[in-house]
């Protein structure tokens, strides 16, 4: 009987190490994830209203950037990313909708995949109409 106990004992010991061994495990690879190197500020401006995002992410373009956290969506070209989409609103080209891209409030001509970002910045899609 005592036999018993002891091996009973001795698993129990042995199951409480193994899971400490793999908590501290789990705490070291969380650990080794990067920390966001850029914060980023993201406004979305479309019917009346305007929403901010701040971004975390250590992309280096803003379409990445964006994709990553589920903001735009569109269509790929041979001039990069045609954004249709900015928060889950998408804009109709029968109304002749578009997303205007700004940085600081003015209007920025490079596209959101080609546009290298750096902690601090702030850029906005306003949904415009209008050709």
């Amino acid at each position: 009987m005592k036999k018993k106990q002891f091996l009973s004992l001795l698993l129990a010991a042995l199951m409480a190490l193994s899971f400490a061994a793999c908590a501290q495990n789990a705490a070291a690879v969380q650990s080794a994830q990067p920390e966001a190197a850029k914060k980023i500020r993201f406004t979305a401006v479309y019917d009346g209203e305007s929403k901010e995002f701040e971004i975390s992410t250590n992309e280096e373009t803003l379409g990445a950037a964006l994709l990553a956290e589920g903001l735009i969506a569109g269509d790929q070209s041979e001039y990069g990313l045609y954004v249709k989409t900015v928060d889950g609103r998408t804009a109709d080209e029968a109304n002749q909708e578009w997303w205007c891209l700004t940085k600081g409030g003015e209007m920025w001509m490079n596209g959101v995949d080609t546009t290298e970002i750096a902690d601090g910045d702030a850029f906005e899609f306003t949904l415009t109409a209008g050709w």
